[in-house]
């Protein structure tokens, strides 16, 4: 530090150790009120990753918590179908108004402000990342206890954008067993670290398929990867979910919200110890 120091950094091109570090974290919208905010995300596509978090959102509202979702998913919006709401997102000046899921969970995503849910949004990556930062400063998240981000696969615009300007609790990591997946999964690990969110866990989709009459679990898409790549990487496996067609009967009629499963407790434990960042 100069001995001159003013103590003014937006005045000085010195380099020293007590330098603040310029901060690219947005404000919510001033009539918002979200406790925690945790990211789902996955190195590719395919692997369950909206599926995983409507699960988690829908456990979560269970065990009384107040539960948002936001879609970040802009081109491949898929939130909305899962919970069978077709309703318009309305808004005024004052800002969006979220659409409520059945059992009252908020929602916002792309598919929700479409004339048509099938018309495709052809957007360049840094108009798609202007409208996810929209769906956190314009939307009016009313007292939530948890906003779990929905996010595209991969490591692009989206994900750094909600990463550097979204305050994260933490992300959760969904992957499904063949060894292709790995090397995607370490990049999106690699990414958090880089960006200093904390990886809450892993969680295995499809991770096996219990035989109906022995009760076996059959490795249908080969052995188990995750706790390899949790060892090497020093976070826990929150969760293997098992093949059910009851999820995609569930998932394809609108009611994820009526699937029952305790099989994602584990992540809730981990978001409870994330520490708040809001």
């Amino acid at each position: 530090m100069s001995e001159n120091c003013t103590h003014d950094c937006s005045s000085c091109s010195s380099n020293c150790s007590s330098r603040k570090k310029e901060s690219f974290l947005k404000e919510p919208h001033k009539s918002s009120s979200v406790k925690k905010v945790i990211g789902v995300v996955s190195g590719k596509g395919g692997v369950g990753k909206s599926l995983t978090t409507a699960l988690l959102a829908s456990l979560a509202q269970k065990q009384g918590k107040s539960v948002g979702i936001m879609d970040a998913d802009i081109t491949g919006p898929s939130i909305p179908h899962l919970f069978g709401v077709t309703d318009h997102a309305t808004g005024s000046e004052a800002g969006i108004d979220t659409v409520l899921t059945p059992s009252g969970m908020q929602l916002m995503s792309m598919n929700l402000l479409l004339d048509e849910a099938t018309m495709p949004v052809v957007w360049r990556g840094m108009v798609i990342s202007g409208t996810v930062m929209q769906f956190w400063t314009d939307v009016i998240w009313k007292d939530l206890d948890l906003l779990f981000i929905d996010m595209p696969p991969g490591t692009g615009d989206v994900p750094l954008a909600v990463f550097q300007s979204i305050p994260l609790a933490g992300i959760v990591i969904v992957t499904t067993p063949q060894e292709l997946v790995k090397m995607v999964v370490e990049k999106a690990v690699n990414m958090a670290k880089m960006m200093n969110i904390p990886v809450l866990g892993l969680v295995e989709n499809m991770s096996y398929l219990p035989c109906p009459d022995c009760g076996k679990k059959i490795e249908v898409f080969g052995h188990s990867q995750a706790e390899r790549i949790a060892s090497e990487y020093g976070i826990p496996v929150v969760a293997k979910m098992p093949i059910d067609p009851k999820i995609s009967a569930l998932a394809d009629a609108g009611r994820i919200e009526d699937y029952q499963t305790d099989a994602l407790s584990g992540v809730l434990e981990q978001i409870e110890k994330a520490e708040r960042t809001l």
